[in-house]
């Protein structure tokens, strides 16, 4: 099987995030001692570096730890579905969206596999608008999700512009 140059793009996307996630994660976790510190002030109150672990998912769901692997199948499974979406894709919007949110998936995927919590240290709870603190994997599923929308919205209004209305 023949894969796509353009689903070779969604899975070069998801690579990428990978890569800048787990490179950010192992700058916080052994460069900066952020997990010892706690929090690291870089432009207070706006945006600082805190250490927390996320054993659960959004708003604390299932953040006693019980769902590790449940979570973790889970993102393997989505990222398989968006691997297989990418080959029938045609679409730039829709192949980023794809890239975004598999990487960001995996990346997590990787954090609840290897320490058994989601390393988050993006801190702009000091704006008083985005209380969570989250990772480049969360930026990047965040972005994916939003694109997805934008690109389903689009390829909607192009398909009703292209279907003339029959006058009676």
């Amino acid at each position: 099987m023949k894969i796509p140059r353009i689903a070779l793009a969604a899975y070069g996307f998801a690579f990428l995030i990978v890569v800048i996630d787990q490179l950010t994660k192992a700058w916080v976790m052994s460069s900066l001692d952020l997990r010892e510190a706690g929090r690291v002030l870089v432009l207070p109150p706006i945006f600082n570096l805190t250490w927390v672990e996320n054993r659960g998912v959004s708003f604390g769901l299932f953040g006693d730890g019980s769902a590790r692997w449940m979570l973790s199948a889970f993102s393997v499974v989505v990222a398989g579905v968006l691997a297989w979406w990418a080959l029938k894709a045609d679409r730039r919007l829709l192949i980023s969206a794809i890239g975004l949110i598999m990487g960001g998936a995996i990346g997590n995927v990787i954090d609840r596999i290897r320490f058994g919590f989601v390393v988050d240290f993006l801190d702009f709870s000091g704006t008083g608008v985005f209380p969570w603190v989250f990772n480049i994997a969360d930026s990047a599923i965040t972005v994916g999700v939003v694109l997805l929308i934008l690109d389903s919205v689009l390829s909607e209004r192009a398909a009703k512009v292209g279907v003339a209305a029959e006058k009676s």
